[in-house]
Order: C-alpha cells, then sequence, then structure tokens
C-alpha cells in the first residue's frame, strides 16, 4: 500500500503504512528509553542538572514530532514535505521517520 496514492505512478520509492509505523514506534520506545536514562541520571553538580533539562527537552521535543507524524500517517499525509508537497524521500524518512518537510525546505527554513 502506498502512502501517497495521489503520487502512485511516480517512481519514488514509498514506506508502506505498516513500514512507517514500525519506524515510528522504534523511534518513540528509542525516545522514552533515552527520558528514562536521563531521568535515571545522577550527578548533582548544576551543570549536569542544566544538561538534563536539555536533554529532556528535546527527547520530550522528539516525542511531540513523532506523535504528529502518527497522526500524519493516519491522515494520509505521512512523507508528504508540508512545505512544497512533494514526497518525502524514503531515506530521509528511515533515518528521520518523524520528517515534516523534504531536505531541501528544511535547509531553506533552517
Amino acid at each position: 500500500m502506498s502512502l501517497d496514492s495521489a503520487r502512485a505512478g511516480s517512481a519514488v520509492e514509498r514506506l508502506s503504512a505498516s513500514e512507517a509505523l514500525q519506524h515510528l514506534e522504534h523511534e518513540r520506545g528509542a525516545r522514552l528509553a533515552q527520558l528514562q536514562a536521563v531521568a535515571e541520571a545522577s550527578g548533582g553538580a548544576p551543570q549536569a542538572e542544566g544538561l538534563q533539562v536539555m536533554q529532556r527537552g528535546a527527547i520530550e521535543q522528539a516525542l511531540k514530532e513523532i506523535d504528529a507524524a502518527f497522526a500524519r500517517l493516519q491522515q494520509g499525509t505521512y512523507g508528504i514535505c508540508q512545505r512544497c508537497g512533494r514526497s518525502i524521500p524514503v531515506e530521509r524518512l528511515e533515518i528521520l521517520p518523524y520528517a515534516r518537510c523534504c531536505v531541501p525546505c528544511q535547509q531553506r527554513t533552517g
């Protein structure tokens, strides 16, 4: 099953919905494990505490992005760049399953 039925004739390889779901679930599990490790980390030094706060914030942001990707998957818009509307290459989605944009659009926005 193609994630982008409107572009079904495209030569661009697509992730199946089940593959995308599997990638996202794996990513969520990894981020939750990271969050657990940060919570369990000790050290007591003020610099370490500040770093833990930053790490926690970054992990929580990634979890929000993953949840948004799950929503896009359900809506049928997963794998479509939110800026230009083109397909996001499967290689990018395998590396960053919750990517909202293709690389050129991401680079333009910084």
